[in-house]
């Protein structure tokens, strides 16, 4: 049976080589299992030490996605099979490790490229965001749809939709709405776009490059990635969600969540991507929109790492005690699409209990 991840070299005309990590499970829509978690992060760890390694490629195996999300049905399953401190110790170490890979990605010494080609969301976006260069193509699609499954956008989400344009990041977190490749590069989440025809031919171009000591390689990516966004043309799809910005402000504008979705209840909105889209909110967890909303308003003020072990909190107690495993039930195991979310409570008390650390210390957060 072959690995899910496909690690691989491709040399350079000095000799040296480009690492090359291919998440390759495309019949799941590369989704991202706690072996394909472990298989990145040593990898991207050993060549890190290693000289010969001169960047790193990541990619998607198919056509059809980059990485659809993290692989969630394992919750479900541990959920009818483990006892409580089982489900706990599994929850613990999936969201530590995948957490640690994404911090990783964004403080890693050499250069790293991410091409989110086709579906991109959740965890996914995690792997993504934290790329040194991070290039989509023309089809390239994106969300952060977590309300829907009763668990909020984590994956270091906290932290870079609280820092989008104006109301921005909060809608996408709020409605799970769907974005595409110039949409993201509008949003600060993306550098460079290329054709998806094109990827096949990206290691042997960036292999063609100066990786000698005195060769500013960061420049010479840049280049050739504008070069081929250049020869991209005007083929790149427009944006779906910037041109709603005003609009998106508006309906999202104050600090009272239940305001906003008495605001957004009420609205006539024409467009049908926004109706869509407070659909999905409004039929997501509210346990999940409490969560999205403080975490808005809190990450722009904490650093990547503080946001890290705060939703390492929250992830392992949405499990514990939250909507995750019924909103999984619904959405993947049954696909009745109608999960019984556990009904709103008064106050703050309870929403401060899910960022306290089941027990012992967070593994996360410095002692």
């Amino acid at each position: 049976m072959s690995e899910p991840v496909r690690i691989e070299t491709h040399p350079t005309a000095d000799g040296r080589h480009i690492g090359m990590l291919t998440l390759d499970s495309p019949a799941s829509l590369n989704a991202l299992s706690l072996e394909m978690i472990q298989l990145l992060q040593a990898a991207l760890t050993r060549w890190e030490q290693d000289p010969s390694i001169v960047c790193v490629l990541l990619q998607g195996a198919g056509e059809k996605a980059f990485c659809a999300g993290g692989d969630i049905r394992s919750f479900y399953y541990r959920k009818q099979e483990a006892s409580e401190s089982a489900l706990f110790g599994y929850a613990r170490d999936f969201f530590e490790q995948e957490y640690r890979l994404d911090h990783h990605i964004h403080r890693y010494s050499k250069p790293l490229i991410c091409v989110a080609d086709g579906i991109c969301m959740g965890g996914g976006i995690g792997l993504f965001a934290g790329a040194g260069f991070r290039v989509v193509t023309e089809k390239s699609l994106f969300a952060m749809p977590e309300v829907t499954i009763g668990l909020y956008p984590d994956v270091g989400a906290s932290w870079f939709l609280s820092r989008m344009p104006g109301r921005l990041g909060l809608w996408l977190g709020l409605t799970g709405a769907r974005f595409n490749g110039a949409d993201a590069i509008g949003l600060g989440l993306a550098d460079h776009a290329m054709a998806s025809r094109e990827r096949a031919e990206l290691p042997a171009r960036l292999a063609a490059l100066d990786w000698s000591d005195s060769a500013d390689t960061g420049e010479q990516i840049e280049g050739l990635l504008a070069g081929l966004q250049r020869s991209l043309g005007q083929t790149l799809p427009a944006p779906v969600l910037l041109p709603h910005q005003a609009c998106i402000d508006a309906l999202l504008a104050g600090r009272s969540l239940q305001g906003v979705l008495a605001r957004l209840e009420g609205a006539e909105l024409a467009e049908a991507a926004l109706a869509l889209a407070r659909e999905t909110c409004q039929s997501g967890s509210p346990i999940s929109r409490a969560i999205l909303w403080r975490q808005f308003w809190q990450a722009r003020r904490q650093s990547l790492a503080e946001v890290f072990a705060d939703e390492l909190a929250l992830s392992v107690n949405c499990v514990l005690k939250g909507d995750f495993v019924e909103g999984v039930r619904a959405l993947l195991i049954d696909k009745d699409k109608s999960p019984r979310w556990q009904a709103p409570q008064a106050g703050e008390a309870w929403l401060d209990d899910f960022y306290r650390w089941p027990e012992g210390n967070n593994p996360l957060r410095p002692c």
